[in-house]
């Protein structure tokens, strides 16, 4: 692919993703005041541990065979029928363990919670899984457009019977899970029946070498992706035993403003990893992966900064009731996702060479900093603590993976400028924690947002030239 072809893939993917995630993350983003003027923090917090516990379950019960998938459904010659049989099968393996824990609690009744919500539990388990199932074998057979459709599709099911089951017929947390399984089933459904899945299913037939092959890959990133749970969620729980589950529904929902930044990294990083493995090139002669990470890290970080910026007024439109507390968490989760999306840049590297091991280094060393420094911070200073603990840990993985990426490729990147960057972003956040006077406030934060603008002023001239003229 020739160098202009490059952006113009990355480009059209980007387009097509943000489509998809438009529907998906930013229309649910303003149904935020409607989940907390409706829901309990303690609901919300019930619902937050159930979805973080789903979260570290599926790598392990389905071997994260999902990855698999994506990486062998980009190689055209593979066969798709073994792809999709494969990954079927695991699903069916993960979800029976599920039925059989969640019968040996409903006999021994280790938690009442999960007893209670039973259903739930394993509704949320089977939608996930193939939730991640269908849409990474389609994105990796490069049907970007199918994906975009069904995404909106199943937004805006989730989001009307969000509203239905809560505004309509008041089912409060239980009406909650109902909307937010029922609209990923709706588009792992549609999606499945256009690229043909249920028909390449043939569970009768073994397909050994594939599954092998397959399941070699995938294993090594279960440990990447507990890490990656216990960078993202294990904070949840440190949370829930030192300061409550009222207080984890407030840490939870302080996630709500970071997502708009978590918006942008997911679009660019579904995107990027299809054309990192197509345009791979060690030397990086064109410039395109060097580019393409100024351009990213310009971007992510100038939204960061004014994220923070912005914090409190968009908490005080959002967040109702004793929900609005959670303005104090946001600068660092926003941090946190920063670092997470240029450790996801680093991964699309290893993702076309197929090194999958050498994700677990970083992460697992993420995570154990993440648990340490949860366990301290957290009893002196509560949630807040969790969140600077994510932050660290994400910044860990970042640096190592960085170092890491040298021995496959030669990226040429301003790091003392992106550094300072940085230090300023943390600088915005202290502040916005310890001064109280609006006006000197926003003067300092205004002013630090458009020195981080100028320092990045040749990065923005980069974007908007790609965005013009490729």
């Amino acid at each position: 692919m020739g160098k202009q072809g490059t952006y113009k893939y990355l480009a059209k993917n980007i387009g097509l993703l943000t489509l998809s995630n438009f529907a998906t993350k930013l229309l649910s983003f303003f149904l935020v005041p409607l989940y907390t003027s409706i829901l309990s923090t303690a609901d919300y917090g019930t619902y937050d541990l159930f979805i973080t516990t789903v979260g570290v379950l599926l790598p392990i019960l389905t071997l994260n065979v999902q990855e698999g998938m994506l990486r062998f459904a980009m190689d055209k010659d593979y066969d798709r029928e073994a792809i999709v049989t494969v990954g079927i099968r695991h699903l069916l393996i993960g979800t029976a363990i599920i039925v059989v824990g969640l019968g040996v609690n409903s006999i021994f009744g280790f938690s009442t919670m999960l007893k209670t919500y039973a259903i739930f539990f394993f509704l949320m388990f089977f939608s996930q899984a193939l939730g991640g199932i269908v849409p990474f074998y389609i994105r990796g057979i490069d049907r970007i457009g199918d994906l975009s459709i069904s995404s909106v599709v199943a937004s805006a099911v989730t989001i009307g019977l969000n509203i239905l089951f809560l505004v309509g017929f008041k089912w409060g947390l239980t009406g909650y899970f109902l909307a937010n399984i029922i609209g990923p089933l709706v588009q792992c459904i549609w999606l499945a029946a256009r690229a043909h899945m249920f028909r390449d299913t043939h569970l009768t037939r073994r397909y050994t070498k594939e599954s092998k092959e397959l399941l070699a890959y995938s294993r090594p990133l279960i440990a990447n992706s507990i890490a990656w749970w216990v960078n993202n969620a294990s904070d949840r729980y440190i949370v829930t035993f030192f300061c409550g589950v009222a207080a984890n529904g407030v840490y939870s929902v302080a996630s709500k403003i970071p997502s708009i930044l978590n918006v942008f990294q997911t679009i660019f990083n579904q995107a990027w990893a299809l054309s990192a493995v197509k345009d791979y090139d060690p030397e990086d002669k064109s410039g395109f992966f060097a580019n393409t990470y100024r351009a990213y890290n310009c971007l992510m970080t100038i939204v960061c900064s004014a994220i923070i910026v912005a914090d409190k007024v968009l908490a005080n439109c959002l967040y109702a009731k004793d929900f609005y507390i959670a303005w104090r968490y946001v600068p660092w989760l926003t941090m946190a996702i920063l670092f997470g999306a240029m450790s996801g840049y680093i991964g699309g590297l290893f993702t076309a060479v197929k090194d999958s091991k050498v994700y677990s280094t970083s992460t697992a060393v993420g995570a154990i900093t993440n648990i340490i420094l949860n366990l301290i911070f957290t009893p002196i200073i509560g949630a807040l603590g969790a969140a600077i603990a994510t932050t660290i840990c994400y910044v860990e993985v970042y640096a190592i993976r960085l170092v890491q990426s040298r021995k496959y490729i030669k990226l040429k990147i301003n790091f003392f400028r992106d550094f300072i960057s940085y230090i300023l972003l943390v600088v915005q956040s202290v502040l916005l924690l310890f001064v109280d006077a609006t006006i000197p406030l926003y003067g300092i934060l205004v002013g630090l947002f458009v020195i981080i603008c100028l320092m990045y002023i040749k990065d923005i001239g980069l974007v908007v030239h790609k965005v013009l003229y490729r």
